[in-house]
């Protein structure tokens, strides 16, 4: 019934304009994102193979600017980053089984010889690389000061070398070949339409992840908040990663709703909400009034996803579809 319904949802489409819309946002918002990640993604690895100690002021920085990179480019979940499990890869959270952690004490426990290259290590599993690997490996009480200092030297280098070797693959995927499957008609994408539909999806993906995940995590319930979920609070990153997730996600729905005022000005109210907020992790989520002001921002959230559901995708003519957070 759900596929009944995009397919006739796609049949609604008013055409004209559609192919120079999927255009723009290749050009302007999908390559110059993963050619950022690619590029942030190699200093990373560079800044690391020459200083890996996990206290380093260049290296933390490197990280910093390419993590921030992946925000920006991770609600774009189709394509290169899907092949090979990239994005997991790249991003694997939410971790709610603490895979990563133990992943990487067995490793660092056990002086494991996968850690050698970044090829090798590639098959690896997902929770011990990436992002979220790299936090525990530079910010982590426990796992810093585990095993000895040369081989967690060792698997710094080989974590943000196979970051960068994902980072530039999907990126080489992206220039060279895939962009053109959502410019012309392939077996891919049989319409343009069907382009447009990907990145809307994209947009209410990316929406909704934030809302339920990056915010709805560590706000738990009112009875029971858990402050403790937030996303990269090791690296106090939570509240950045909803700030550069909607500020990417705004620039998106820009360029699908030819700037309209109404949807601007929901992203715009939510990023103010957000920037008044003092509170990098939100540790205030177990307090009254502080969680209060992190539920505000839920909620403006929220009415950003109500005005795409209900304005934007009527008046291209898609609908959201399916995406990596139904569960189907």
């Amino acid at each position: 019934m759900r596929q009944l319904i995009a397919t006739i949802a796609l049949v609604c489409l008013p055409l004209t304009g559609a192919a120079q819309t999927v255009d723009i946002v290749v050009a302007q918002h999908i390559l110059p994102g993963f050619d950022r990640l690619a590029q942030r993604s190699a200093v990373l690895a560079e800044t690391a193979a020459t200083d890996c100690s996990p206290t380093s002021a260049p290296l933390r920085a490197a990280y910093h600017d390419a993590f921030d990179a992946w925000v920006a480019v991770s609600h774009l979940r189709f394509g290169p980053t899907e092949v090979d499990d990239r994005a997991f890869a790249l991003a694997f959270w939410p971790d709610s089984r603490g895979a990563t952690p133990k992943a990487l004490s067995a490793l660092i426990r056990d002086e494991d010889d996968i850690a050698a290259s970044a090829a090798a290590y590639a098959d690896m599993s997902i929770a011990a690389r990436g992002f979220y690997a790299m936090e525990f490996l530079l910010y982590d009480d426990v796992i810093t000061s585990m095993g000895s200092d040369a081989y967690r030297c060792q698997l710094v280098q080989t974590v943000a070398a196979d970051i960068a070797a994902v980072a530039a693959a999907v990126d080489d995927d992206w220039n060279d070949g895939y962009a053109d499957r959502l410019l012309s008609l392939s077996d891919t994408y049989r319409t343009d339409a069907e382009a447009l539909q990907e990145l809307f999806k994209a947009l209410t993906a990316g929406l909704q992840f934030t809302s339920e995940t990056r915010l709805g995590r560590p706000l738990g319930t009112f009875d029971k908040p858990r402050p403790l979920r937030a996303e990269a609070r090791r690296s106090e990153r939570s509240t950045r990663h909803v700030l550069i997730s909607l500020t990417s996600l705004r620039d998106l729905a820009g360029h699908l709703s030819e700037n309209d005022p109404e949807l601007f000005g929901a992203f715009d109210r939510a990023l103010a909400k957000l920037q008044v907020l003092n509170d990098p992790v939100f540790a205030g989520v177990d307090t009254p009034q502080s969680r209060l002001h992190v539920e505000i921002i839920q909620q403006a959230v929220d009415d950003i996803r109500v005005i795409a559901a209900t304005e934007l995708g009527p008046r291209l003519g898609v609908a959201s579809g399916f995406n990596a957070l139904d569960g189907d």
